[in-house]
């Protein structure tokens, strides 16, 4: 950074602005508002991409860090569809200015996430937060009878991977990008996979992901519905792969799972209608312990 300090401190500059968007699925894109392609990082800075960025509001306190980036919808770069979809939802951005006539002279200006994206005459505008959006949100553990962990993660550790937790099925029948059906689905009880997760991994929607509402067999037959439909085409033939769901109680991790020694949660903490209870003639009184 020190050799593009002296840089800007002559006075006649060669800089330019590049921009890395990494999103949640893998792909990474770079951008660049200079006239020709720059590569740094293992990353392709493309121009002529459309698109550019105002500048950036920084303080030296905890306040966010914010600017926004906008540009034209293409298919090359950022499409129309990709936006929808929500491909770019949470994706990693960083902003760098860079000496073009000697790309090892960078400074990166900023790092965040990306926010709220509008769209609007094939045009879109996203808004780009700062790293310490993460300190606006509650931290610590809750105590409550439920699990706080997500199934999978490094707290609860189960392995969705294991046969019994996760099947992968070619679709045979989808309404409106929300219902999926089966004629012929068996190996796995009724709810089986309710909160768990469905993730689609062939066709146009490959990568998305959308979590599981209903789970129901009869007969057969298997019909799983997602609360939210898919943002993009998901057609009979592509594959899905579902996950075993969790309702975040103490008999579900020990009985589907055998996780109980992981169980984030305090199953025996008294509900609210203990606060009511008073002595009775006819129960025993001894002192003995709440939960069961």
């Amino acid at each position: 950074m020190s050799a593009l300090l002296d840089h800007l401190g002559t006075g006649v500059t060669t800089v330019a602005r590049c921009w890395r968007v990494a999103r949640k699925d893998g792909v990474v894109m770079g951008f660049t508002d200079h006239d020709r392609d720059l590569v740094f990082d293992g990353t392709e800075f493309r121009a002529g991409a459309g698109l550019s960025a105002r500048a950036v509001s920084q303080t030296t306190g905890l306040a966010v860090d914010n600017t926004e980036a906008g540009g034209a919808l293409s298919d090359a770069a950022i499409s129309e569809a990709d936006l929808r979809a929500g491909r770019f939802d949470g994706a990693t951005v960083e902003a760098w200015l860079v000496n073009w006539a000697d790309a090892g002279q960078r400074m990166m200006q900023f790092r965040g996430t990306m926010g709220e994206v509008v769209q609007a005459g094939g045009a879109f505008q996203a808004e780009l937060r700062g790293l310490t959006e993460l300190l606006n949100q509650p931290q610590g553990r809750v105590y409550q009878r439920s699990c706080a962990a997500i199934l999978g993660d490094g707290q609860c550790r189960v392995d969705l991977t294991l046969p019994g937790y996760v099947e992968q099925r070619v679709v045979e029948t989808i309404e409106g990008g929300q219902v999926f059906g089966w004629a012929d689905f068996l190996g796995f009880d009724d709810r089986w996979f309710e909160r768990g997760r469905l993730v689609v991994v062939s066709g146009a929607a490959a990568g998305l992901v959308a979590v599981v509402k209903n789970d129901r067999l009869s007969g057969r037959a298997r019909r799983v519905e997602v609360w939210e439909a898919i943002r993009a085409d998901v057609a009979p033939g592509d594959v899905v792969r579902l996950e075993a769901g969790c309702d975040k109680r103490a008999e579900t991790c020990r009985l589907k799972f055998a996780n109980f020694l992981n169980f984030r949660g305090f199953p025996h903490l008294p509900g609210e209608d203990w606060l009511m209870a008073v002595p009775k003639s006819d129960a025993v009184n001894d002192g003995g312990r709440l939960g069961r």
